[in-house]
């Protein structure tokens, strides 16, 4: 016989005789701190190697005047992950699933294919990052340190054998201590308040900045993240997710995923804004930042030894913890597009090959990170134009479709990203 919470509650009384008080009734902040989570996980995406490269290039080449796109990419990431992650509660399957259900087998494919050359180039970022953190810090041969963070990635991506919990406790604690490492750097550099008001009015400062907003927009609008934030929704709040088919439920629990993803998005965009800082502060007119290395080296010759530490242990758990993520989303996009499991050695394997050719031809870590992130720019209106459609979809989404204004907000925010991507590819053309 099956028995209700209410009746399990009212049984022990029933038979025994022994009175029983009740618990008290959950506060706002009681129901919804358990809910947060998954926007940890995806947050750490956004504050990857390939930030490191793309933020301190861009700060010490034009100093504070790509500022702005820094803020404008964490706006369109919050937007972004808040309907992927409604789209997962609402449907209980990850974006590439409903795609796989609601399109055709060509486009699909399609999907698959370009969202696999995405997970390549994350792979490369991440990796590439990893390996120059264990080399600043121990010395490590940059190959080994390639194959030491695909390792630990794989361990860390255990924890989630032991339920959601571990994961993203594990990730947030990566989390925060990239954002400690800057927070200290930051309060060394100081800020030109000036400089950083006059970095918030939209400018570009010639062709190379365009690649560096694009790169910059890329490592912040992370398109594989958009796929696993989606998986990550889907039974994360267990049987509260039965709240959804009330007015009441679904508003309980969009405000507890916009929480997460306000909180968690924003902890991001304060971290890729302080590298901007930084090396607006710090290298513009001289300083040498057009290498990983050279941010190191320059971190620790002007502010100290501290510096250059927090500097490493930052890009370090970086690389740690979005492998890991990255792992996860490649998991991800493989089973939700073609319903197949590949094992996690072997696919990893495959993404990981371009990282470490880089590494072992000696290639330069920093100019394959900011290329890596401008693909990944490419590959964003691909991730986000079918989610844009279907959180539009009443028969898809029910109560919890988008409303006409988010609709509108999202397809603006396509349109930028697509029309910038447009006008690059056209300055490469036309040389």
């Amino acid at each position: 016989m099956y028995l209700s919470k209410t009746e399990a509650a009212v049984l022990p009384t029933t038979l025994v005789g022994t009175p029983r008080t009740p618990p008290p009734p959950a506060t706002g902040r009681r129901r919804i701190w358990p809910l947060l989570g998954p926007a940890f996980v995806a947050a750490v995406a956004y504050v990857d190697p390939g930030n490191f490269a793309t933020n301190f290039s861009g700060g010490a080449a034009f100093g504070y005047t790509l500022l702005w796109v820094i803020v404008a990419a964490n706006l369109m990431a919050m937007l972004i992950q808040s309907l992927t992650a409604k789209l997962g509660l609402a449907t209980g399957r990850d974006l590439a699933t409903n795609c796989r259900e609601q399109l055709a087998k060509p486009v699909t494919r399609g999907l698959w294919l370009q969202a696999e050359a995405v997970a390549i180039a994350t792979d490369l970022a991440e990796i590439v990052g990893g390996a120059v953190a264990l080399n600043l810090l121990f010395g490590v041969p940059l190959p080994v340190g390639g194959l030491i963070t695909a390792v630990v990635a794989f361990v860390l991506l255990a924890a989630q054998s032991r339920g959601h919990r571990p994961f993203e406790r594990v990730i947030t604690g990566l989390l925060l201590v990239i954002g400690l490492g800057f927070g200290y750097t930051l309060v060394g550099s100081g800020v030109d308040m000036g400089g950083l008001a006059g970095g918030l009015v939209p400018s570009f400062a010639g062709p190379d900045s365009l690649v560096l907003a694009a790169g910059i927009l890329g490592a912040t609008v992370m398109p594989h993240v958009i796929y696993v934030h989606s998986a990550l929704t889907p039974g994360r709040y267990g049987d509260v997710v039965t709240a959804g088919r009330t007015h009441e439920g679904r508003r309980r629990l969009l405000r507890a995923q916009r929480l997460d993803v306000l909180l968690a998005m924003g902890l991001a965009g304060l971290v890729n804004a302080s590298m901007l800082i930084i090396a607006a502060q710090l290298f513009t007119g001289g300083g040498d930042a057009g290498s990983l290395e050279g941010v190191h080296a320059g971190l620790g010759d002007q502010l100290g030894a501290g510096a250059s530490l927090a500097f490493a242990l930052a890009l370090l758990a970086s690389g740690f913890a979005s492998s890991s993520v990255g792992t996860h989303a490649g998991q991800v996009v493989m089973a939700g597009f073609l319903r197949r499991h590949v094992p996690v050695l072997v696919r990893r394997l495959i993404t990981l090959a371009p990282a470490l050719l880089v590494l072992v031809l000696g290639g330069d870590p920093t100019t394959a990170l900011v290329w890596s992130q401008v693909v990944l720019s490419f590959g964003i209106p691909f991730a986000l134009v079918p989610l844009l459609w279907l959180t539009s979809r009443r028969d898809l989404m029910g109560g919890w479709v988008n409303r006409r204004v988010t609709t509108v907000a999202g397809a603006v925010v396509a349109a930028l990203i697509i029309g910038l991507n447009g006008h690059l590819l056209v300055g490469f053309v036309l040389g």
